[in-house]
């Protein structure tokens, strides 16, 4: 299987108009692992260098629709992570997330979550080493832009986490803005990495973190006790109307990830509505759109606008306002945030628009 050969989980119906519309649209990429950006050839590869029998080929690597157990989905993510070891695995497989799946996608920025915990042994350092290589060798082949974040893994303890950001700080790099928090919510409750968050602020660190299965009030703990500027998923938000309002109010940015949380049951119960995302769209959210982990739920950055433009009728002014929501979220400064706007402006200037879906009951 190679670079451009991708088998969407959730297909849609053939419209040339929109598959026009969405290939043209710019993107800005804020919620993609990198362990869940590697593709399958390229797993493939990387257990043959490492000696590692994984017992499937390429086209049977990824199952997506089991990761409705997310569970299992974790399990492939950390076998994948532990094929990625030294620093030219780091720098290729960053290379292709950034090129293969993201600028030949539109994206012209990313930035990319990083998850040490999930590449057991390997030294901080030398993730850091092949991950910015990639990075500007992606540049300065593409223009496609990254930063990254470093994830902290919430099933491991509070301390391990400070211990991680003690790391961040250490080998401090301009590249690196911030940190999330990732794995399963259920498996640990935001409110136990306080610690951790409070040294990533006082190191002038952003901070994001996942919350796609916990009650509402996860949200507030973000915010209020971690100092999040942004909530990875947040679906359950709508839940709660004080909150949301307040989330409204406060422009608080929510990545979400169309695809992946369908399969997830957690954007619309796995029936492919996408209903918590219109929900979020229809009271005034901050929403954005990305892929999180592209091949192994079988989309890309294209996709996950497509089933969109199928599912809620979205077209062009609606995608390009998560586009440029994405921009006003990044972690960049005012006067490259300005710069990326424009990028974004010009080219959805040249964006065909699809025609508006057809009305129920209208032939």
């Amino acid at each position: 299987m190679s670079l451009a050969t991708r088998v969407h989980s959730t297909p849609v119906p053939a419209d040339p108009a929109i598959d026009a519309m969405v290939a043209a649209l710019p993107k800005i990429s804020l919620h993609c692992h990198l362990i869940g950006s590697v593709v399958p050839q390229t797993v493939i590869d990387l257990a043959r260098k490492h000696g590692v029998a994984l017992g499937r080929s390429a086209e049977e690597l990824y199952d997506h629709h089991s990761y409705a157990d997310l569970g299992e989905f974790l399990r492939v993510l950390d076998v994948v992570g532990s094929l990625i070891r030294d620093v030219d695995d780091f720098r290729r497989v960053t290379y292709e997330s950034l090129t293969a799946s993201g600028a030949e996608h539109g994206v012209l920025y990313r930035e990319v979550h990083l998850s040490p915990p999930g590449h057991p042994g390997v030294p901080y350092r030398r993730i850091l080493e092949g991950v910015l290589a990639g990075a500007r060798d992606a540049e300065a082949d593409t223009g496609v832009r990254a930063a990254f974040l470093v994830g902290l893994c919430r099933e491991r303890s509070g301390a391990a986490a400070v211990e991680l950001v003690e790391q961040v700080v250490e080998h401090r790099a301009d590249e690196v803005l911030g940190i999330g928090l990732d794995y399963a919510e259920v498996n640990g409750p935001p409110g136990r990495f306080v610690e951790a968050y409070r040294l990533a602020a006082r190191h002038g660190l952003q901070r994001t973190a996942h919350s796609e299965s916990g009650p509402p009030q996860h949200v507030e703990v973000l915010l209020d006790q971690l100092g999040c500027s942004r909530v990875d998923h947040g679906y359950h938000v709508v839940d709660d109307p004080v909150l949301t309002a307040r989330c409204v109010a406060e422009r608080v940015p929510f990545t979400c990830t169309p695809v992946s949380s369908d399969i997830g049951r957690y954007s619309g119960s796995g029936d492919g509505s996408h209903r918590r995302i219109a929900e979020m769209v229809d009271a005034g959210l901050c929403v954005t759109i990305d892929s999180d982990d592209p091949p192994m739920f079988g989309t890309d950055p294209t996709h996950d606008y497509r089933v969109l433009a199928h599912a809620l009728g979205y077209r062009r002014d609606q995608l390009a306002a998560f586009t440029r929501n994405a921009v006003e979220a990044c972690w960049l400064d005012e006067t490259d945030k300005a710069g990326l706007l424009a990028r974004v402006e010009a080219v959805v200037s040249t964006t065909p628009d699809a025609p508006p879906p057809v009305q129920k009951g209208r032939a």
